[in-house]
């Protein structure tokens, strides 16, 4: 049992080696931008709910665009969501700004966002969208670096990193750790052995032509990770998914360690159905739990020191890499000494994710039966 644990527990560093020549690679080179000024006008699409922290300055920032034309259009459940005063607060404030409130929700279909990004899509007066999350911040240079790379006709798509500013609690700070160490390194991996096949939700620049080319956002009414598929039907229709070496910020809140957990176990329910065995390869990337086990049944100070050591260095290293180096972010140590914590918090919901064939979204109870979800009890909907 000890060779294979120990040879288990070696298996991590090959995947952490790939991170750290993945990570150089992608920094290493700049924004692409395009040859010449482009700017065309852009329709920003942002499907809304609910009040999120910080919501007011959050739709500010994108008010305050170092860019030539743009609108934004926001779309609510209804006129009783808490979130509606805010945009009419925001519409008053900025009366030079093209902003516009309109009213959807799922009526054949469980994803309340794709229903209401499908009106947003239909009233948009421009055909470069970009999308975007309600808890996103933006700096003044957000579309015009977003948008800049569309002007080569091979991509179809352009996405970025986010950085969680939401710093209060603990969960909070855990999130951040996970995303720098974990999340941004696998997706790194995955753009340098397979490139870019998805997109970040947070922020999708795209146009009408590669929407209406997979069928529309109504292709994607019972679909979970509709982010993520938005990227990969654009890929696989035989455009480039371009992700910046850029970030932006998301005013997120967890106020408990159980947030963060239910969380990140939903999605990583939707990633096994997605991606069954890509999610089960997951397992050979956790260098924690394999060190701690080779450690259990071969208890020994060189074993320990050979193994936590190189482990502890490995993720510091290329969390600082991504966070510091790569994406500008102030105060990396900190987040460095959680990553410890969060490896283990992530390999609890990997177990997890297991144990689960049904999520909570959206006050819902839902399965998920050949890739789409159906309300428990409910069968699944017919495109």
């Amino acid at each position: 049992m000890t060779p294979f644990l120990l040879a288990a527990a070696a298996l991590p560093f090959i995947y952490y080696a790939l991170v750290l020549f993945s990570t150089w690679r992608f920094f290493s080179r700049a924004i692409p931008s395009a040859a010449a000024p482009f700017a065309p006008p852009v329709s920003n699409l942002k499907p809304v709910r609910g009040l999120d922290p910080g919501a007011y300055e959050n739709f500010a920032s994108l008010c305050r665009q170092d860019y030539p034309e743009y609108e934004i259009l926001f779309c609510a459940g209804s006129p009783n969501d808490p979130i509606v005063p805010v945009i009419e607060r925001l519409i008053r404030d900025f009366p030079d700004r093209s902003i516009r409130l309109l009213y959807a929700t799922a009526t054949d279909g469980a994803n309340d966002k794709v229903a209401k990004l499908a009106l947003l899509a239909a009233e948009a007066r421009y055909d470069v969208f970009v999308l975007s999350d309600s808890d996103v911040r933006v700096e003044p240079d957000y579309l015009k670096t977003i948008v800049a790379p569309l002007a080569e006709p091979s991509n179809g798509a352009v996405t970025c990193f986010y950085i969680p500013s939401g710093h209060g609690s603990l969960a909070d700070r855990l999130h951040a750790a996970g995303m720098l160490s974990d999340f941004y390194a696998g997706i790194l991996v995955a753009r340098q052995l397979d490139g870019v096949k998805f997109a970040l939700g947070t922020t999708i620049a795209t146009t009408r032509r590669n929407i209406d080319a997979f069928g529309g956002f109504d292709e994607l009414k019972n679909r979970p990770a509709d982010d993520l598929l938005v990227g990969r039907l654009i890929a696989e229709s035989g455009f480039n998914v371009e992700i910046l070496p850029y970030a932006i910020s998301t005013i997120e809140d967890y106020p408990t360690l159980r947030d963060l957990f239910l969380k990140r176990l939903r999605w990583m329910v939707v990633m096994r159905h997605m991606r069954p065995w890509g999610h089960f390869g997951l397992l050979f990337t956790f260098g924690l739990p394999w060190s701690l086990a080779a450690f259990a049944f071969h208890p020994a100070a060189a074993l320990a020191a050979g193994l936590f050591l190189p482990y502890l260095a490995c993720r510091a290293l290329f969390t600082w890499m991504i966070g510091s180096w790569g994406l500008r972010q102030p105060r990396i140590g900190r987040t460095i000494l959680l990553i410890p914590v969060w490896d283990a918090l992530a390999f609890a919901i990997w177990l997890a994710s297991f144990a689960r064939n049904s999520l909570r979204w959206r006050q819902g109870e839902y399965s998920l039966r050949g890739g789409k979800l159906v309300a428990v009890g409910q069968s699944p909907a017919r495109d």
